[in-house]
């Protein structure tokens, strides 16, 4: 069985990083010009990768 703590804190960690992405993408809207926009989704992405592997990383402490 899954250690209840690491769980809280893979969610805490999950929740966070979604609100990153949420927060980079209100970011993200309100730049103007190529170079913004490619630096905003470079963060982005970076972010999206980081929540993949933390979801992995709690679906396999779950099982």
């Amino acid at each position: 069985m899954a250690d209840p703590a690491a769980l809280i804190e893979l969610d805490e960690r999950i929740a966070a990083i979604r609100d990153n992405i949420r927060e980079l993408t209100e970011q993200a809207a309100a730049f103007s010009g190529a170079g913004d926009e490619a630096f905003a989704a470079d963060r982005i992405a970076a972010q999206e990768q980081a929540l993949a592997a933390l979801l992995k990383e709690r679906l396999s402490l779950a099982k």
